[in-house]
């Protein structure tokens, strides 16, 4: 929701629900209204749009392709980096199995505004066979910050992507998103602080939703310094559909 057709200081009021919560932050809906406050309150080509969140103020930008299409690029809070978790804790919640788990990096919690757990596996057709058995999974996370679950690999559908992924989010009410904004700065983080991709700094692809015939594409951008890790998520607007109230 946005709150004012005016701003305060420097940025657009917007409140963001799921089907069955309020959320301090999400990337794609941070983007879409940053989308049509410019295109239907501000009605001009400005390059930046600011949104006051739950969890502060987040800076959108305006990115002109070659094709004539912008690519929105968010600039999330810095991530934090929370517990990290054994595949015998979290195995028994998924549909998947221990063995389907890659144990060359870490699972992790990390946060810049919505925590998600981070869970690597080892191929695409085991991202694929993903999920959670929903009852033990909302026992687990009722008292725990994160949430949420992300799964990902570096096999792709479209080999000029770099990353396969999924999020699963029962606990709000979402079975599968289609494109996670929150998901993927945190990952981008996780990125370089683990070398994932065998550098601290990244410009990659990663593709979602796949699974349930939605195929997305979010773009992302860190770096890591001696003092922090600097986080770009990007990605394509297209309106679907307009109402009016009356």
């Amino acid at each position: 929701f946005i709150l004012s057709d005016t701003p305060r200081d420097g940025g657009y009021d917007v409140r963001i629900f799921t089907p069955a919560a309020e959320v301090p932050f999400a990337g794609h809906p941070t983007l879409g209204t940053a989308y049509i406050i410019r295109q239907e309150i501000l009605r001009q080509p400005i390059r930046q749009v600011n949104l006051n969140l739950k969890v502060g103020q987040i800076p959108v930008r305006f990115d002109r392709q070659s094709d004539g299409r912008d690519i929105l690029w968010m600039t999330p809070k810095e991530a934090t980096f929370g517990e990290v978790l054994n595949i015998g804790e979290l195995a028994p919640l998924l549909t998947i199995a221990g063995a389907d788990i890659d144990t060359d990096f870490p699972i992790q919690s990390v946060s810049t505004g919505l925590p998600f757990i981070l869970l690597p596996l080892r191929s695409l057709e085991a991202v694929r066979r993903a999920g959670v058995v929903r009852d033990k999974w909302l026992d687990w996370v009722r008292d725990r910050p994160a949430k949420m679950l992300f799964v990902f690999c570096r096999q792709t559908v479209d080999p000029a992507n770099d990353i396969h992924a999924r999020a699963f989010a029962d606990y709000y009410g979402i079975v599968e998103d289609p494109a996670t904004g929150s998901a993927n700065s945190c990952f981008a983080a996780y990125l370089v602080k683990h070398r994932y991709l065998d550098t601290d700094q990244i410009d990659a692809r990663v593709e979602q939703g796949y699974e349930i015939g939605r195929p997305s594409l979010i773009y992302l951008r860190a770096r890591r310094s001696s003092e922090r890790i600097e986080v770009n998520v990007g990605g394509k607007v297209v309106p679907i559909a307009k109402a009016e109230l009356i």
